[in-house]
């Protein structure tokens, strides 16, 4: 290898320390290195890493299709969709083993046939807002969110681009021989798939970090009562306590319910719920966001209905009553607060203490009273500077569902996922459908164009394009060749032993670069050595699709895993602890077994 080889693989190795070690941004260091090959690239004259493929990243298909991804979900957030789909899928199971079952089953099932990454997208804030509700830790279920989905895409040939792309790499090389079958892989990869499920459910137990409670009761010392009505005709109308979700919730209990003149002061599980029922919940901030994101609640204060801001505008709001406050010593009816303040009060906090008064007007204020508001998002900033308040303050991610479009944007979604999977025979490919299920979210406002710029997530976009770039350094410079030629020569002609180190050899590959970048550079040397060797090449492109997908051992290796990383609140550490053993299980089944299934003959 020439100079500039080994200088690209000694920025790969500074890049794997430093992301190894937590102390620096994934983004910061990926755009360090890439910005250093660039400059050397241009000071030296040298052929290492020019400015056009350094940013080519940034138009690559797979990384846009992420990116307007996040809009297609941010609707499906916004509408309320994301819980009915989780209210489904995921539903309300007692334990940890139920849990991963219920997500992993069908997101592996929908991946073999789906592309992985619009998948993770959506299960993404389904599984955080189970995760509130069930008082449990994302951790626990965002690995193996992604894990999940890249096992589920080794059982098909349309389950990974990687899987097509190695496809359509046979069809050139071998126009005589039949091209590979859509269920072909299927008989690896759903046995791996199996293995890799048993052990996610153990990793998820004791190896998986739990990382970032959801819900800390001890840490917020506000009590709001609230109080929400059942809705006429919604789903709610009928179901007791336990089957609406009501019960159990973190930080949050149901303390009474007033059904016309009747109060029902002790609230059994198996009570039903009826018409306009008003119920009275006590408990903190978070646990009032998810509660108002239930179908079939309202707040039960008709103020909220006479409020001069359309809902997709409107968010909640904390404010503290001042000492100075006009409110001081009236009530809030009396203190006509929609009036004055264009906001409505839909619960108080009084510093732990227990407010009896049932309707919210009748709650006399005190200075000091924290009142959580439901107002225009520009509340804080007109009122972060009155004499009638000591804080103001919005709460994150607070804006009412609008469930009358969540039919609507779960259509959406269903008519992308149809379109992606069988609109190929008309060039539509998942890009396409995506970015037409992007913008029917935005015509039909299931999302507001403000909240579909806020959504993308920039840090995994510029990792992914970041990533691409140096996987194209590696192929420049030529050390990609080199090193997995001088790889697969360590075999000295056993057929076995060859397939074994294209396997690891493609994996090395798939987590220091992208897993089609992985695939490609490798597919000719092994169809090469198995020439060689006078045997079948079919065993060593199923190796090759099993390899290309087998990226558990770091996060830039594939994209769901950089996607599941911040929202599970894991280091790079953790996938070294949880994936390296996931690689070794998918090595030694799929080296065990493609020999078995397709032998290693001579042609």
């Amino acid at each position: 290898m020439g100079w500039e080889a080994w200088l690209v693989v000694v920025m790969i190795v500074v890049v794997l320390v430093a992301l190894a070690s937590n102390r620096v941004g994934a983004d910061i260091v990926l755009v360090g290195a890439v910005t250093m090959l660039v400059v050397v690239d241009v000071v030296s004259g040298a052929d290492i890493l020019s400015t056009r493929d350094a940013i080519a990243g940034m138009a690559n298909e797979g990384m846009l299709t992420v990116a307007i991804m996040y809009v297609v979900v941010r609707g499906l957030q916004e509408t309320g969709a994301v819980g009915w789909i989780g209210q489904k899928v995921l539903g309300r199971p007692k334990t940890l083993l139920g849990a991963l079952l219920r997500m992993m089953l069908p997101v592996t099932s929908m991946s073999a046939f789906l592309n992985n990454t619009p998948i993770v997208a959506m299960f993404i804030p389904v599984i955080g807002d189970w995760c509130k509700r069930q008082g449990m830790s994302p951790s626990k279920l965002m690995m193996p969110l992604s894990y999940a989905a890249i096992l589920g895409g080794t059982c098909t040939l349309i389950g990974t681009s990687t899987n097509l792309v190695v496809a359509g790499l046979w069809a050139n090389q071998f126009a005589d021989r039949p091209a590979i079958a859509l269920f072909e892989i299927a008989k690896i990869g759903l046995p791996a798939a199996i293995v890799g499920i048993l052990y996610l459910v153990f990793a998820a137990r004791f190896m998986i970090p739990d990382r970032k409670p959801v819900l800390d009761m001890g840490k917020d010392p506000r009590a709001y009562t609230l109080e929400m009505e059942v809705e006429a005709g919604s789903g709610l109308v009928g179901k007791t306590i336990e089957q609406a979700g009501l019960r159990h919730l973190p930080g949050l209990y149901l303390a009474e319910i007033e059904r016309g003149e009747q109060l029902l002061a002790a609230v059994g599980p198996d009570e039903k719920l009826m018409a306009e029922d008003r119920l009275v919940f006590v408990g903190v901030v978070d646990s009032i966001v998810e509660l108002q994101k239930i179908r079939g609640l309202r707040p039960a204060t008709n103020q909220v209905v006479k409020l001069d801001a359309p809902r997709p505008q409107r968010c909640l709001i904390e404010a503290v009553v001042s000492n100075t406050s006009p409110l001081v010593g009236r009530s809030v009816r009396e203190g006509r607060f929609r009036t004055v303040y264009n906001a409505v009060v839909i619960a108080v906090a009084r510093n732990g203490e227990r407010i009896t008064n049932r309707k919210i007007g009748d709650i006399v204020l005190r200075a000091g009273d924290t009142l959580l508001l439901e107002a225009h998002k520009s509340f804080q900033e007109q009122q972060r500077n009155s004499r009638d308040f000591f804080l103001v303050s919005a709460v994150e991610n607070s804006t009412r569902p609008r469930h009358e479009k969540a039919v609507l944007a779960a259509g959406i979604m269903a008519g992308m996922i149809l379109l992606a999977t069988f609109g190929g025979r008309f060039g539509i490919g998942m890009i396409h459908a995506a970015a037409l299920a992007a913008g029917l979210m935005l015509f039909t406002r299931c999302c507001t164009g403000a909240q579909a710029r806020s959504s993308v997530d920039w840090q995994v976009l510029v990792v992914i394009a970041s990533g691409f770039a140096l996987g194209k350094a590696l192929e420049i410079t030529g050390a990609a060749d080199v090193i997995a030629s001088q790889v697969i020569a360590i075999a000295r002609g056993n057929p076995w032993v060859t397939l074994a180190v294209v396997y690891v050899t493609t994996t090395l590959f798939t987590e220091l670069i992208t897993n089609n970048a992985a695939a490609t550079l490798v597919f000719p040397i092994a169809m090469s050595t198995a020439a060689k060797l006078g045997v079948d090449p079919m065993p060593f492109a199923i190796t090759i699709m099993m390899a290309a997908s087998a990226c558990f051992a770091t996060p830039i290796g594939y994209q769901t895993n950089l996607m599941v990383m911040s929202p599970g609140g894991y280091k790079f550490s953790d996938y070294l602890r949880v994936g390296v053993p996931m690689n070794t299980l998918m090595a030694i089944v799929s080296i065990t077994l493609i020999p078995m299934i397709w032998p290693l003959v001579p042609r």
